[in-house]
């Protein structure tokens, strides 16, 4: 029996050894895991207690920290830059765009986007508004948009935008409880059983804004709908109610970097101070004169030097050099690999975030910009699918509704006249003489159209403004007497340089 109970305990032990062998290691236990502890928290659950702090750091780093406040400007100028253009498709019975209809349409939606009938207090024209929001995503994490059905700045479309901060929005501690309705408010924002927004519960006053506050008073809660606001964050994680800043990973290193580098800042002035040291010999003088000799440096601790100075030494005194180790010679190498990490948490290349180009060549850097360009290019959609483009459906509804577009069956058929193509700012050439060539090959053979080079560098342009624009060229060099059509003839010797210029830069 004892033996059969041997034979049955190790073929138990045989069975969980093989177990514990099957184990993934990320999960594996051990004496080198035992301080890593991981939460199975929701993401909410994890924001509860987080975000206000990560946001709060965020905006102080973005502040105080000039990398930080660079990543900022970079989201902005690349995502937004100088505006985002619009081309209406609306077509005719006959399929062919109907060019009055869109010019009517795009020109009133030029006019709205000023910042007088655009903004609510007037004061951010429609880009000025979308850069501020997506700068906000950045540092927040988030960024509230409110549509006001009023017209402002003496516009006659009843359609405006306001901006709101997350701040406004209730915290962890009151921003979570059920509703008579049976709802519930996840961090200030009212949900269904789908997780659908239902309203967004916001104090009326800044609760940061103690400065100009009348009373503790005059701060109540509101309840906002949700058709009313356009919550502006990205998604990582299902379930998710509020954004996440864009730098939390990378705010700690950050931080550091700060203080590192202040603390060598520190110790380099402290070591340009100091020349050198007055060292004095008490044998010379005796024993008799060693109270003397202290009185004396305790009167006189520092000597004062000057240029083309020579100074006398006293009996028994000896000078002594100072070389410091300041500044720190790896000071430089160690912050570039901080500062390659902190730009893989945020995503840009090292070369955007510390305007350092000596550490890279032509093709590193070329290829950085490329990979640059695709993470712009979603941020872009993302910021067009989800907000700009219901914007332009409400404020078109607004419009027809005004009277100040005027489309007679507009409401009969909604999805033929809000047809739209937003346009993205573009980016120009890396290396212009071989990517055009390239593009030309491509719309030559057939794999893009001239549609698709320009809405890839034209800054907003389509094909159409292009067209207009070299139409409008050669009308007006035609008056002129002008032409430019003429083939650049190239000297022997220049053509040699220009072959040996791009040979050098492939």
């Amino acid at each position: 029996m004892k033996l059969f109970n041997y034979f049955r305990t190790l073929a138990r032990r045989q069975k969980i050894g093989e177990y514990v062998e099957r184990q993934y290691a990320a999960a594996a236990g051990g004496r080198l895991t035992s301080d890593w502890m991981a939460g199975g928290s929701s993401e909410d659950t994890e924001l509860a207690g987080s975000l206000e702090t990560m946001r709060n750091r965020s905006r102080q780093m973005i502040r105080d920290n000039p990398h930080a406040a660079n990543l900022q400007r970079i989201i902005e100028d690349n995502v937004v830059g100088t505006g985002i253009g619009l081309q209406c498709l609306v077509t005719g019975a006959d399929g062919k765009p109907d060019a009055a209809i869109n010019d009517r349409i795009e020109a009133a939606w030029a006019e709205w986007s000023d910042r007088n009938t655009c903004h609510t207090a007037g004061l951010l024209s429609l880009t000025d508004l979308l850069r501020v929001a997506v700068g906000g995503v950045f540092s927040d994490g988030e960024a509230l948009v409110r549509i006001v059905p009023k017209a402002f700045g003496g516009g006659r479309i009843p359609f405006a935008l306001d901006l709101i901060e997350p701040d406004l929005l209730l915290d962890q501690a009151s921003g979570t409880f059920q509703t008579r309705q049976g709802s519930t408010v996840r961090l200030g924002v009212e949900v269904n059983e789908w997780h659908r927004p239902l309203a967004y519960w916001m104090r009326t006053t800044h609760p940061g804004d103690t400065t100009f506050l009348s009373s503790p008073a005059a701060a109540t809660i509101r309840r906002i709908a949700a058709d009313e606001i356009l919550h502006m964050y990205i998604v990582k994680r299902w379930p998710q109610t509020r954004g996440v800043p864009w730098m939390h990973m990378a705010l700690r290193k950050m931080r550091d970097m700060g203080g590192y580098t202040e603390s060598e800042l520190v110790a380099a002035r402290a070591a340009a101070n100091i020349v050198g040291f007055v060292k004095q010999g008490i044998d010379v003088c005796g024993a008799e004169g060693t109270e003397e000799i202290i009185k004396r440096a305790r009167e006189q601790p520092i000597v004062k030097s000057s240029p083309g100075l020579f100074q006398r030494l006293l009996p028994g005194e000896s000078f002594e050099g100072f070389s410091p180790s300041r500044p720190n010679a790896n000071l430089d190498p160690f912050m570039r690999y901080m500062l390659r990490e902190v730009a893989a948490g945020v995503g840009v290349s090292y070369e955007a975030l510390s305007r350092d180009y000596s550490q890279s060549n032509y093709s590193s850097s070329r290829l950085a910009l490329l990979n640059e360009r695709d993470l712009w290019r979603v941020l872009q959609g993302w910021l067009i699918r989800n907000y700009l483009t219901p914007i332009y459906r409400r404020w078109l509804d607004a419009a027809v509704l005004s009277g100040a577009v005027d489309i007679p069956d507009y409401f009969n058929n909604k999805s033929r006249y809000q047809e739209v193509r937003f346009k993205p700012r573009g980016w120009s050439w890396v290396d212009p003489a071989k990517e055009v060539q390239a593009y030309a090959l491509a719309v030559q053979h057939g794999f893009m159209s001239r549609s698709d080079v320009i809405a890839a560098i034209g800054n907003g342009q389509d094909r159409e403004d292009v067209d207009k624009a070299i139409q409008s060229d050669r009308e007006r060099a035609a008056e002129l007497g002008l032409n430019f059509d003429q083939p650049v003839k190239i000297k022997p010797e220049e053509e040699k340089k220009e072959k040996v210029f791009y040979w050098r830069q492939g």
